[in-house]
């Protein structure tokens, strides 16, 4: 993972080029009072002071230059305001000249992610180390640069090495360096005890075998919270087989659960009183002689019967009994992640996630705390009238709604039907992927709605505003 802790530093007065931000509207006035040889390579670079526009502003030694950067608002910067002079200026040391970096300096640790498992990147720039003056937010925000980092390194990572083994290695890795106590349910005890995660994974190589991992961390006696995240390693959709375009991202089925590992691991960061139980219901979903059929009938740990009406609404088969497991320990909170549906990527596109919850105020506060830390989410309806559409004629419920219609909408209410009746619940059907590249955000994996749900729970738990 990238040492964001190398990349924004205290600033202490050491040698550093400065970084001059500026609107639009005060361009005219800067350029005139520059001297005429500046104003000549300011023209010539095409400089505008839009945003993510920068240009290199020479001093008065031969080596000597600084920065100028376009911003919208120079004193309400975004998270991605410095983020393309983060992926493009040479290696070095730079500073602002006047205000605070503020949200900014998330932008400029994520912009500086890369993923090198596979290939390293032999011709990208050394190190850009941004100086702040705002010392007390640098632990915090490199804490969600490296959560953003981590959802990115456990989506990019391909199926064959990011298997059911792998995030129960992830989930470890973290309960061991913070305390915290995990517990994994495999095999006839799977079988048994979570036949609907058992069902969907049984199909799967032995060495992909599924499991519901679970960490519990945090005072017994604090409020309690569970967050919980898809796992689906891989979907080939089972026996009813997606097309190999649909197919060909599938190893970012597991987003859901990186986004659940990565809260966690920021819950955990910042300390929040809270006891956390985290829950990754993982599977393959594969196809082979054994393997669920459409038509087949599950019963769930809660005891619900569900036809299977489509193999590749798996997904929610395995939250239904991560769901019902969650329920049990009684928490006031319920958050899950997880990618989904097709039908919210339809409704929203990539960027958002689809947002669902049976709870009016936290509606309004997730909504203005995505705001807040630029990771914005939309609500859809959990319409009751739609629950005719998981009708069955042989069973409690159908895994599929019928129709083609409101599809994310029916996935919520299947899961809905696991949450405890009264226990607050947030739903976010999420992409965890982004398609194009962006400042700060490159094209691959992606933490969406992470920081939305991070900054509600702080407000909710630690008072921060």
């Amino acid at each position: 993972m990238t040492e964001f802790a190398d990349l924004l530093k205290a600033d202490n007065g050491q040698p550093a080029r400065s970084i001059q931000l500026i609107e639009a509207a005060e361009l005219d006035a800067w350029f005139t009072a520059q001297p005429e040889r500046v104003r000549a390579l300011i023209s010539a670079q095409k400089f505008h002071a839009k945003p993510n526009e920068y240009a290199i502003v020479p001093g008065e030694g031969q080596s000597d230059w600084s920065v100028v950067a376009g911003v919208a608002k120079r004193d309400a910067l975004g998270s991605w305001c410095l983020a393309r002079l983060a992926e493009s200026l040479p290696e070095g040391s730079y500073r602002l000249t006047e205000g605070s970096t503020g949200a900014a300096a998330l932008g400029w640790l994520t912009a500086q992610y890369r993923f090198e498992r596979y290939r390293k990147d032999d011709g990208a720039a050394g190190p850009r180390v941004l100086l702040t003056g705002d010392v007390a937010r640098i632990e915090a925000i490199v804490q969600q640069a490296e959560a953003v980092a981590l959802v990115r390194d456990l989506v990019n990572t391909p199926a064959a090495d990011m298997g059911p083994q792998d995030l129960e290695d992830a989930v470890r890795q973290l309960a061991q360096a913070h305390g915290g106590e995990v517990q994994v349910t495999r095999g006839d005890a799977l079988e048994q005890g979570f036949p609907m995660i058992h069902a969907v994974g049984k199909a799967a190589d032995k060495s992909f075998a599924p499991r519901l991992i679970e960490m519990a961390w945090g005072d017994p006696a604090a409020p309690r919270i569970a967050v919980v995240g898809k796992g689906i390693c891989f979907d080939s959709g089972g026996l009813d087989i997606k097309p190999s375009s649909g197919m060909r991202l599938m190893k970012k089925d597991m987003g859901g659960a990186a986004h659940a590992i990565a809260l966690a691991r920021l819950i955990i960061g910042a300390r929040l009183p809270v006891r956390l139980h985290l829950l990754v219901p993982t599977a393959e979903n594969a196809i082979s002689g054994n393997a669920f059929r459409p038509g087949d009938i599950l019963r769930s740990r809660q005891g619900l019967t569900v036809e299977i009406g489509n193999t590749d609404a798996e997904g929610r088969l395995v939250l239904g009994d991560a769901l019902t497991r969650a329920g049990e320990e009684k928490p006031e909170l319920i958050v899950d992640f997880a990618t989904l549906t097709g039908a919210a990527r339809v409704a929203v596109g990539p960027d958002l996630p689809a947002l669902f919850t049976n709870d009016e105020a936290l509606a309004s506060d997730i909504a203005a705390a995505g705001t807040a830390v630029d990771d914005p989410t939309w609500r859809l309806p959990l319409w009751d009238g739609y629950y005719d559409m998981l009708k069955s004629d042989i069973a409690d419920m159908n895994n599929a709604g019928e129709g083609g219609f409101a599809g994310a909408v029916t996935a919520a209410l299947f899961l809905q039907r696991f949450v405890p009746e009264g226990t607050a619940w947030i739903h976010l059907d999420t992409f965890a992927w982004r398609p194009a590249a962006r400042p700060g955000r490159p094209k691959g994996g992606e933490a969406l709605g992470l920081r939305a749900v991070f900054r509600l729970l702080q407000q909710r738990y630690d008072g921060a505003r």
